[in-house]
């Protein structure tokens, strides 16, 4: 199919070159800024970011005086990513030894790797590996101060602000605050917000940051040059086009919609089956392995194929842990997932990431993006296919909202912030002037008592997170329910079982912010039908600001349409990136004019233009002032 976005890249090799201590370029940025003690890489997958962490942890327990390093992922699988490497051998100064028992990644109950996680504290063991399940369980435990001295590092940050009552994110924010513990942060997709923020901006001031973004990794990768990024909208079941956009020439992970999507047949094993049906004929299944072998349809090619649709335990551990193992292209062809296979889990062999139904965030599309992006001598070009029903809207909202879409996950592998921004709600007063992130509303209150501001101000991602997952409230967004019910009777009593001491004056006042913000931008509580993708790039109100046009026509067919777009390359990404840069100037011509001899004296020092994502202010400024230098020159250029 056509891409939507097509990115080229130089194919320098510099990502991927290593310096005289074994360091990438992305590590060797990481690594000067050890001495630091919350640290924020954000960095696409495959960059090297656990790599990075052992470095930095290593000289933090080595040289400069730490007890500890405790480094928590996301699921089980991802914790091989951190499994003893030899350092050394490369020319760093020490090896990441894990030694026995200290790798909590591994089958069993919580209540024994919590137990684990405490007695290290106290034990001469340096490099712990665990969940972030287990990390959370511990932190219930102990007080924050039991970290003193430590290095906690958080893999995949961006589930700090996932729906699971926040509470990593409030066990960091305590570490933080209560304890000497050094932080690094890690994620290959950070955004302050799907809705709700992963940092206060109070916090993420706190945290010197490194910025490595998709256009410098592929673009100093060896072998791959393009990235294609590309919606294939169809009518009816996808089934009946999913062979359309399903090419088996191609390594590819492909990823059915959940059984509780509309796009689902809601028989998920039925639905692997008519996948494989479609590309041809059982030959049989691996016992060792569960590796499936299915002779193609159109060559007689054996294609090999892994099931993580499989429900049963023991079959599923064969074959992730075959898939853990593999060293040549040849040994896997097509991964059929439902939930696995997003974030953290690595083949790189993988060309094309096959998305069926619509993705609720674009944290989680940048992740799947992630998994064909890693360099690898069988690949020119990586590919995403969102594989979407045809919205029921006219054209021009269509292309509104793919433009929108095209913008949003373009400035994401920038690393840039681009979904729609956190707001405070203050009772509006007469003569009061505008704040940023501040949205004022005539007749709305402020509670009374201490409890009731420290609700508004800390705990209400929280407490929306507790009202939306009550039944009675489900089946109000279902329509199965008097909304008026809900907002009268149910959300007040969820408030008062959660905060048994809070005045009742103020569960009222509470209830009013609750109700403003589940219908004002930053949540959404309710999706109709194949609107889906309109209101998904309805999202993303801040990229509406960025005046760059990424379609070129639409092109209907009988089925499905695809809509087309101009051809993105290194220059239009460039331009994306300073178009951003631009929005966030607050600067006028004269004053970039005035810093206009600074930028000469920069470039000569650096033999480099100054970055305007840099973690040094000063460079940040003269980065700002050399985009809307340039883009004054273009505008007068036009005139």
């Amino acid at each position: 199919m056509t891409n939507i976005i097509d990115v080229n890249y130089q194919r320098t090799g510099e990502s991927t070159t290593i310096n005289n201590m074994g360091m990438r370029d992305m590590q060797v940025r990481v690594y000067a800024i050890r001495n630091n003690q919350y640290i924020l890489i954000k960095a696409p997958p495959a960059s090297g970011k656990s790599r990075a962490l052992m470095f930095l942890a290593l000289d933090k327990v080595k040289k400069q005086g730490l007890k500890k390093a405790i480094v928590a992922v996301p699921e089980r699988s991802i914790g091989g990513s951190f499994q003893s490497t030899p350092l050394s051998k490369f020319g760093f100064f020490t090896d990441w030894t894990v030694s026995d028992g200290c790798n909590l990644c591994i089958p069993g109950g919580e209540a024994s790797k919590v137990t684990a996680l405490i007695n290290f504290l106290d034990n001469q063991e340096q490099i712990l590996i665990c969940t972030h399940a287990t990390l959370r369980f511990a932190c219930e435990k102990i007080s924050a101060d039991k970290f003193n001295d430590c290095l906690v590092a958080i893999d995949e940050f961006h589930h700090v602000a996932s729906t699971e009552d926040s509470k990593l994110g409030n066990h960091i924010r305590n570490i933080m605050t209560n304890s000497s513990a050094h932080i690094v942060a890690m994620t290959g997709s950070y955004f302050r917000g799907d809705s709700v923020p992963i940092l206060a901006p109070e916090d993420e001031a706190l945290f010197t940051k490194v910025t490595y973004n998709y256009y410098e990794q592929l673009n100093g990768y060896t072998y791959l040059k393009s990235l294609g990024i590309g919606y294939h909208f169809y009518q009816g079941k996808y089934l009946t086009a999913i062979g359309d956009v399903l090419d088996t020439d191609k390594k590819t992970i492909l990823h059915i919609p959940s059984v509780n999507a509309g796009e689902s047949t809601k028989d998920k094993h039925d639905e692997v089956d008519r996948i494989i049906d479609i590309i041809g004929d059982v030959v049989g299944q691996d016992e060792p392995t569960g590796v499936i072998s299915v002779k193609r349809k159109k060559d007689k090619k054996i294609i090999l194929v892994a099931d993580l649709v499989n429900d049963n335990p023991k079959e599923r551990e064969k074959i992730v842990a075959y898939l853990r193992n593999i060293k040549k292209q040849e040994e896997m062809d097509l991964i059929i997932a439902l939930g696995m296979a997003k974030e953290g889990f690595d083949w790189a062999f993988c060309e094309h990431a096959l998305t069926v139904g619509y993705r609720g965030s674009l944290t989680e599309v940048i992740q799947i993006i992630g998994r064909c992006t890693r360099d690898s001598s069988n690949k020119t070009h990586a590919q995403f296919t969102n594989l979407v029903p045809e919205p029921d809207a006219k054209g021009e909202d269509v292309s509104d909202a793919v433009n929108n879409m095209l913008k949003a996950i373009t400035s994401s592998l920038l690393m840039e912030q681009v979904l729609a921004p956190s707001f405070k709600f203050k009772p509006k007063i007469d003569g009061e002037p505008p704040q940023p992130g501040v949205i004022r509303i005539k007749g709305l209150n402020e509670p009374k008592t201490p409890l009731g501001r420290s609700i508004l101000e800390n705990d209400m991602a929280d407490l929306k997170a507790n009202i939306l997952q009550n039944e009675e409230v489900r089946k109000a967004i279902a329509g199965l329910a008097d909304p008026k019910y809900i907002t009268e009777d149910v959300v007040p009593r969820i408030i008062r079982e959660k905060y048994p001491e809070l005045d009742e004056d103020d569960v009222q006042v509470i209830c009013h912010h609750h109700h403003i913000e589940s219908v004002l931008p930053g949540l959404e509580t309710k999706v109709e039908g194949d609107q889906r993708f309109i209101k998904m790039a309805g999202k993303f109100i801040n990229v509406e600001e960025l005046n760059i046009d990424l379609i070129e026509s639409i092109n209907p067919f009988q089925r499905a349409y695809e809509i087309l777009s101009k051809a993105v390359d290194k220059d239009i990404l460039k331009a994306v990136q300073q178009a951003i840069t631009l929005k966030n100037t607050k600067m006028t011509l004269e004053e970039a004019k005035y810093l206009f001899p600074k930028i000469n004296e920069f470039y000569a020092a650096n033999g480099r233009e100054p970055d305007a994502n840099s973690s040094d202010p000063v460079e940040v400024m003269l980065g700002r002032a050399l985009a809307y230098l340039r883009r004054a020159e273009a505008e007068s250029n036009l005139k």
